[in-house]
């Protein structure tokens, strides 16, 4: 790319010298709080799909950093300090370490090629500066840096940033227009004062995953359409996974050159062998390499020295296999970032894609994946092997297929982006075991469910992670596959439990349009075939209607006399393929109906090939589709008739199969009608107030936050408790009770209490003062029998109507925080009535979470009884998510019960549990672990 002007500001604050800080400045000291891991130290991956490692800056960086100065063009050098005359080492060791301020550099193989800072200039606000070396400008680095730039500052307390631009320097004044920042404009001595504020985490989230998404296709792009391939450890020996892969590749009839990289052999396979990758000829832009793993960092420092864009990685013995494996991807995953490398695996079997301009079977499986239009990504090597079998004797053609393995690197968020603008991608396949970045997944997710449906099966339902917990919502989520299921519903992908169900929705969705609604049409030609089709599909969430008169007399006149008309309909054994016919172009002509199951069992007259070539004619003619999915009983195998001129017709073994398969593609369906929903803005926040309250208790070594605190907290989020007083001793509590009038309920307080009720610290309705001392004294004798030291009491007035729920948070160590909705009081963790969505929360992902509830129809006048207010309860959730969001170190949050009063009143929040704690480090804006 040629060279372009340069992404750069000035950074110099006027009146200030800015030397002679210590490295990190303000940061570098939250960092430390942070428990040691520096959050600023990442990679970013650029335009073109470059990998480049972002950290702090120190004072041993001088003499690369004066070097990458020194490097930089007279326009760019003219551009960064307004106007040049500068001496590099100068001003290389005053923007190095800022005093009070942060310096970040950005490195190519060690390389300087970009440096961003921020230095403090009045109140809350500071300067900024950015440069880019010539050779990467246009690519990204400069934008990626402004906001990592901006986000270390927010961190560090500064609210807004500002620079001087020349206005000649185009480049940087579309860098700060396009990342969508609410930038301000102002001439100031031939130069523009810009400002910005540094709250841009959210603002910037949209440009950000859009550049990201840029990035990630170019990378995936080098992978899947490479000019090139070497194959290190192609070998001679017939049984060797080189070889088989070698192999793959020449009887693919790959459109590019294959060297087979060998140090013993000259010739593999009747090809010329090369002994390293070094002594390939051009062009070679992937490496697949199957050799000890011990070896594999060896080859890839060969690969960084060629320029190679993309390792595949078949080679075991890394971290699936234990700390000396662990050390040992991790040395991989370094040279790869040194050298600017994508890596997919290691411990994976491989790649393709079916292009015909490409034609690449990367992989060493004996069946080559026929080609197609899904895209499958695979994160278990073993399993790979069997799917690409089981789409192949299914006819489920691929696009690509690709083993991820264990996800050092690409992911299945950069196949996911890849695919979404593939046209030769319809429907995208995950078999996942884990999420790298599961709050990225989300976001990249809907996105691409908006144009493609995606299928997942996800192994691995352990609860482990929440053992430690201790409310009523961690035990809620730790007895369930809460989280998972929240994650793929909130994105829109379509969740299966075994490989088997995700084939059986891929071949639906592959093969036929996406259900416009739930009503389902069932033909058959036995009575209790379409009984236990009715019965499964009812158990599947969709709708089996009785059939309007007018319907079910078209059907008469057709059919013969005895046939059931109401749906399912029953044909009886002596339909012919014309009866079949008659009667699905009868309910393709009833509006009413939006898909179809189709069940045959063949009589002795009638031949499975006759109706399954009038089924095709039926449902494809006249242009348009009826939604449809076939079981053909006692036939071997599926009539090859149901596939004709490029349509197909998906066929199940039972009707069971088939009813689950529609089921999943109408809740797809469900979902990409549903309005997308809109992140909640609210005006009343008062974010400082709550960080002081989880500054308190972190300061406090964090655990449950006092009921004052607690109280606090949940009061600057506008989350409304019941009126409380909390008082020392039983005297107290009673006057608290005369206060407060008429009947009450005594909660009491202890740090060692958890679940009050259990424990015999809670009181309800107790009636007048002498009432309440005296159940006050008896509590205190209880509680201090148990070994329960009592700090006080809580008193409030009791609130008898309402409907019981409890709304929480926990915090899920691979998936942050989680949102539950539940039935509520202390039968909670009985009745298991919970639904779960995963921050920042949209209204939309609020009202389906509460709709999903067994007990929503309490909230809407269960048999006659009052409406109660559902907006006051989804206003609640949704204050509890941004809460949350904005303060990661509350860990557990319980409010329950919640009362939600009837209609219009709102709701009451009768008890209310924090806990904090020191959390892992954010990732920067633009990082490959940011959210």
């Amino acid at each position: 790319m040629p060279p372009s002007p340069n992404e750069s500001v000035p950074a110099q604050p006027r009146g200030k010298d800015g030397a002679g800080a210590p490295s990190g400045g303000l940061l570098g000291e939250r960092g430390a709080k942070r428990g040691g891991s520096d959050p600023f130290e990442t990679d970013v991956v650029l335009r073109d799909g470059t990998l480049v490692r972002v950290r702090p800056a120190s004072g041993a960086d001088l003499p690369e950093f004066v070097q990458f100065l020194r490097g930089l063009s007279k326009d760019s050098l003219s551009q960064r300090f307004l106007g040049g005359g500068v001496d590099p080492a100068i001003e290389a060791s005053r923007l190095l370490e800022p005093r009070g301020g942060f310096s970040l550099l950005a490195l190519r193989e060690r390389r300087v090629i970009g440096h961003a800072v921020w230095l403090p200039s009045r109140g809350d606000a500071a300067e900024f500066g950015i440069a880019v070396a010539d050779a990467f400008q246009g690519n990204g680095l400069g934008t990626l840096l402004l906001g990592q730039i901006a986000d270390a500052a927010e961190r560090a307390g500064i609210r807004s940033l500002e620079g001087l631009v020349d206005p000649g320097n185009p480049r940087m004044l579309r860098v700060l227009r396009d990342l969508g920042f609410p930038v301000t404009f102002r001439r100031e001595s031939g130069v523009l004062r810009v400002t910005f504020p540094a709250s841009l985490r959210h603002h910037a989230l949209e440009p950000f995953d859009r550049r990201e998404a840029e990035a990630a296709r170019s990378a995936v792009r080098n992978f899947l359409c490479p000019r090139g391939i070497a194959v290190v450890g192609a070998s001679r020996r017939a049984d060797s996974i080189g070889s088989a892969l070698f192999r793959n590749l020449l009887a693919g009839g790959f459109l590019g050159p294959v060297y087979p990289v060998n140090r013993e052999a000259r010739v593999v396979h009747s090809v010329v062998a090369y002994p390293t990758v070094l002594d390939c000829p051009d062009p070679l832009d992937l490496v697949v390499v199957a050799v000890p793993a011990a070896a594999v960092p060896g080859v890839a420092r060969d690969c960084a020295k060629r320029g190679v864009r993309a390792l595949v990685v078949i080679s075991a013995g890394f971290a699936e296999s234990g700390e000396a494996g662990v050390r040992l991807q991790a040395e991989l995953v370094e040279v790869c970032r040194e050298g600017g490398m994508r890596l997919i695996g290691p411990n994976g079997m491989g790649i393709a894609n079916t292009d015909p301009g490409v034609r690449m079977n990367a992989q060493f499986s004996a069946a080559a994946p026929r080609p197609g239009r899904i895209g499958l990504l695979s994160q278990s090597g073993a399993l790979g092997i069997a799917i690409i079998d089981e789409a192949n004797r299914l006819g489920l053609g691929l696009s690509a297929f690709v083993s991820a393995g264990n996800k050092a690197d690409v992911s299945g968020n950069d196949l996911l982006q890849y695919w979404e603008e593939d046209p030769r991608t319809d429907l995208v396949l995950l078999y996942l075991e884990s999420f790298g970045n599961p709050r990225k997944f989300v976001r990249i997710a809907r996105r691409v469910a908006r144009k493609k449906p995606i299928v997942a099966v996800k192994s691995g339902r352990s609860a482990a992670g929440f053992r430690a917990t201790q409310s009523h919502t961690g035990a809620l989520v730790r007895a369930s596959d809460l989280t998972a299921d929240a994650l793929f519903r909130q994105s829109g992908v379509v969740r299966t439990d075994t490989l088997g169900e995700m084939f059986d929705v891929a071949a639906f969705l592959a093969s036929q349009p996406v259900p416009r609604g739930d009503r389902v049409a069932i033909l058959s030609n036995g009575g209790g075939l379409g009984i236990l089709a009715a019965d499964a599909c009812e158990d599947e969430g969709l709708q089996v209607p009785e059939l309007p008169p007018a319907t079910q007399r078209a059907l008469r006149e057709s059919l013969p006399a005895g046939a059931g008309v109401r749906n399912p309909v029953d044909l009886l054994a002596t339909a012919t393929a014309a009866d079949y016919g008659r009667a699905i172009r009868t309910l393709r002509a009833d509006a009413g109906i939006d898909s179809l199951i189709v069940l045959f069992v063949p009589p002795v007259a009638v031949r499975p090939e006759e109706v399954a070539a009038e089924l095709v004619s039926a449902v494809r003619e006249r242009g348009g589709v009826l939604p449809t999915a076939s079981v053909f009983l006692a036939c071997r195998g599926f009539p090859e008739a149901l596939s004709s001129e490029g349509f197909r017709i998906p066929s199940y073994p039972s009707p069971e199969n088939a009813a689950r398969a529609l089921g999943k593609a109408a809740a797809y369906g469900r979902w990409l009608r549903a309005p997308e929903g809109t992140p909640p803005v609210f005006a009343d926040l008062r974010r400082d107030e709550a960080a002081a309250r989880v500054s308190r208790g972190l300061e406090a070594r964090g655990g449950w936050l006092s009921p004052e605190d607690a109280r606090s907290l949940l009061e600057a989020y506008g989350i409304p408790l019941v009126p409380t007083r909390i008082v020392e001793g039983p005297a107290h509590a009673a006057r608290a009770a005369e206060e407060f009038g008429g009947t009450v309920a005594l909660k009491g307080i202890a740090p060692s209490l958890v679940h009050k009720t259990e424990a015999g610290a809670v009181r309800l309705g107790l009636d007048g003062a002498p009432a309440v001392e005296r159940a006050a004294r008896e509590m205190e004798a209880r509680l201090a029998a148990a070994g329960h030291h009592l700090e006080g009491f809580l008193v409030q007035p009791m609130v008898e109507e309402g409907v019981e729920m409890l709304v929480g948070v926990t915090h899920d160590p691979n998936f942050g925080p989680v949102v539950v909705c539940a039935a509520g009081g202390v039968l909670v963790e009985l009745f298991q009535d919970v639904a779960g969505r995963l921050t920042p929360l949209s209204t939309e992902d609020v009202r389906e979470m509460i709709r999903s509830l067994k007990t929503y129809p309490l909230l809407e006048g269960y048999r006659g009884g009052p409406r109660h207010d559902r907006a006051a309860l989804e206003e609640l959730i949704l204050r509890v998510g941004a809460l949350v969001e904005d303060h990661p170190p509350i860990v557990e949050l319980d409010l329950n019960p919640v009362k939600v009063l009837p209609e219009g009143r709102g709701v009451s929040v009768l008890d209310a549990r924090v806990r904090v704690a020191k959390g892992l480090p954010v990732p920067p804006l633009g990082s490959r672990g940011a959210c």
